[in-house]
C-alpha cells in the first residue's frame, strides 16, 4: 500500500515553494518580511503557507536573520517582591497588551544583583532582541554600557550615571508629589509630613523631593520626614517613628499605597482617626487604595498604559527608529475618604 509522504511529513519550505510556483528563495524572503517581493507574490506565498499549515523554523530564520523574536521583562526584585507588590502585574499586562499583534515573545526575568554577570551574559548572548527594565535601582550595574550593543527601555527615570542617555518611560514624580501634598496643605493641613520610599530608586527620590518643595513653599516644616522600602510593613515602622517625635501631625503624604496601608493602621491602632486627626494620601491607586479603610486618597499610576508605552517604544527601538530618550505618563489624583 502507498503512503502519501506529504500527508505524514510536516510542510518544508521546499513544498510551500512548490505549492506556490516560485523559487525556495522566494518563499524564504516573504516569511522572513523582506520588501524585495510584490505584494502579489507574497499573497500567493502566504495562501500557500496557509493551504499547507507551514510552520517556519524559528530556529534557522533566527540564525539567518540574528533575530530571536524574543524581548526579555527584567525585574531586580526579590521573586517575593514582585508578587507582592500590585505595581508589576498591571505593567507585565500592559507588556503583553502591546506586544499581542507581534511575534514577539515575552520573558519575565527577575534578576538578582547579588550576580549582575549572570544578567549580563544572558542579554548580551543574542537571547533577547531588546529587553526592558522595571524597578531598578542605584546598585543595579547589570545594564551599565549595554544601550550601545542591545535595545532597552527603562521603567522609570534610570538613576546611575552610566545609563543617562538610556531611555526611559516615567510619570512625573516630583510634580505628582507636589500635587497630593498642595491637595493636603488645601484643606487647612499645616503640619505634613511624608513617608518616602527608598532613596537609592528614582521613584522615591523624587516623590519625597516634590513633597519638600510643596511644604517649604508653603513655610512649613520640611523635617517631618521618615523612610521606608515601599512595603506595607515599613510604612507602619515609619509612622510609628513619625508619632515617637511627639510632634503634631494633621496629614501625611506616602510614596506608594502599600505603606499608606500600614501608616492607616498603625494611626487607628493608636486611636487616631483617618481622615478626623490625620488626613492620608496615598501613591498608585493601585488594589491596597480602593479596599482600605477609609479608602485611599491617591495618586492614579497608569500601570497598564506605562508597561504598553515601554514595549512600544522597544519595538520601534529594535525596528531602528528614532524614539524619545524621555516619554512621560500622565498621573492624576483620586479623591477619596481618606482625605
Amino acid at each position: 500500500m502507498s503512503t502519501d509522504t506529504n500527508a505524514t511529513r510536516s510542510p518544508t519550505l521546499e513544498m510551500v515553494a512548490a505549492e506556490a510556483g516560485v523559487s525556495r528563495a522566494t518563499v524564504s524572503r516573504v516569511v522572513n518580511g523582506s520588501p524585495k517581493v510584490t505584494a502579489e507574490v507574497t499573497a500567493v506565498v502566504n495562501d500557500a503557507i496557509a493551504r499547507l499549515n507551514y510552520v517556519p523554523n524559528r530556529v534557522a530564520r533566527s540564525l539567518a536573520s540574528r533575530r530571536t523574536d524574543v524581548i526579555a521583562l527584567i525585574v531586580p526584585e526579590s521573586t517575593s517582591t514582585v508578587f507582592a507588590d500590585p505595581f508589576f502585574a498591571p505593567v507585565v499586562r500592559g507588556v503583553a497588551r502591546a506586544l499581542s499583534d507581534t511575534d514577539y515573545t515575552l520573558n519575565l526575568l527577575i534578576a538578582s544583583e547579588t550576580r549582575p554577570q549572570k544578567t549580563r551574559r544572558y542579554l548580551l548572548g543574542g537571547n533577547v532582541d531588546g529587553a526592558l527594565v522595571v524597578s531598578h535601582h542605584a546598585e543595579d550595574h547589570s545594564y551599565v554600557g549595554l544601550g550601545s550593543k542591545l535595545p532597552i527601555v527603562f521603567g522609570g527615570r534610570p538613576i546611575n550615571p552610566e545609563t543617562f542617555d538610556s531611555y526611559f518611560v516615567d510619570v512625573d514624580n516630583v510634580h505628582s508629589a507636589r500635587t497630593a501634598t498642595e491637595h493636603l496643605l488645601s484643606l487647612g493641613r499645616r503640619h505634613v509630613a511624608t513617608i518616602a520610599g527608598r532613596q537609592d530608586m528614582p521613584a522615591g527620590i523624587d516623590r519625597l523631593a516634590g513633597w519638600r518643595e510643596s511644604v517649604r513653599a508653603a513655610g512649613l516644616d520640611a523635617s517631618l520626614t521618615e523612610i521606608g522600602d515601599f512595603s506595607q510593613s515599613s510604612g507602619a515602622e515609619a509612622m510609628e517613628r513619625l508619632l515617637a517625635r511627639g510632634e503634631p501631625i494633621d496629614a501625611v503624604f506616602v510614596a506608594n499605597d502599600q505603606m499608606a496601608a500600614g501608616a492607616i493602621q498603625l494611626l487607628q491602632a493608636r486611636g487616631f482617626s483617618v481622615p478626623g486627626d490625620v488626613a492620608v494620601v496615598g501613591y498608585d491607586d493601585d488594589t491596597f487604595a480602593s479596599t482600605l479603610t477609609p479608602p485611599l486618597t491617591t495618586i492614579h499610576q497608569p500601570s497598564v498604559d506605562f508597561g504598553a508605552t515601554m514595549a512600544e517604544l522597544l519595538v520601534r527601538l529594535i525596528a531602528g527608529e528614532e524614539i524619545p530618550r524621555r516619554t512621560l505618563i500622565p498621573t492624576r489624583l483620586i479623591l477619596r475618604a481618606s482625605a
